[in-house]
């Protein structure tokens, strides 16, 4: 008798569960064959064609809530890096420091090198460091980001109440280039 309840129990159908949450059919999986740029790290490496490259270190910057990333490439002869954020897609920029600039984000409108930026955005935050970004492991941040009419960027940093640094960038399409996690 106790072999018959057993093998009942066994064919009792399991009780129902929950039909799946309602997802984005359209929205991006992050699965494409060049990998995800939001799970980008200190160790990758960023295949764009004919240069390859790593990632030497991350800095996570956060103001009120809202959280983004720049990666440091390591490059010969220069500063580089690659910035992430979703707002609310995601939107991606190359970015070359400008050492050679002696400029502050002063007024609603720069002119540089025969283009004219325009302010987009600015304030202050915090930041933590992973990896080699010559920072300390977490801090404050100024930033203040202008937009030309052709979709040339200009941004304006500085860390820790240090001197702005001034960079000049490039917006970034999904899918320019492949990501092959590091270990």
């Amino acid at each position: 008798m106790a072999l018959a309840v057993r093998a009942a129990r066994r064919s009792t159908p399991p009780a129902p569960t929950s039909p799946p949450a309602p997802h984005d059919p359209f929205a991006a999986k992050g699965d494409s064959a060049f990998g995800d740029p939001r799970t980008l790290k200190a160790g990758d490496m960023i295949d764009w064609g004919t240069e390859r490259t790593w990632i030497r270190g991350t800095l996570r910057l956060s103001q009120g809530g809202y959280v983004w990333a720049e990666h440091f490439l390591e490059v010969e002869g220069g500063k580089r890096w690659l910035s992430t954020e979703e707002d609310p897609d995601l939107e991606m920029a190359l970015w070359t420091g400008r050492p050679d600039l002696d400029l502050t984000p002063h007024g609603k409108k720069i002119e540089l090198e025969g283009t004219t930026y325009h302010l987009e955005e600015k304030g202050s935050g915090s930041y933590r460091s992973e990896g080699t970004t010559g920072l300390k492991s977490q801090g404050g941040f100024d930033y203040a980001d202008y937009e030309a009419a052709d979709g040339s960027l200009l941004s304006f940093e500085r860390f820790d109440h240090g001197p702005w640094e001034v960079s000049t960038g490039t917006k970034v399409a999904e899918g320019t280039f492949t990501i092959y996690p590091g270990s």
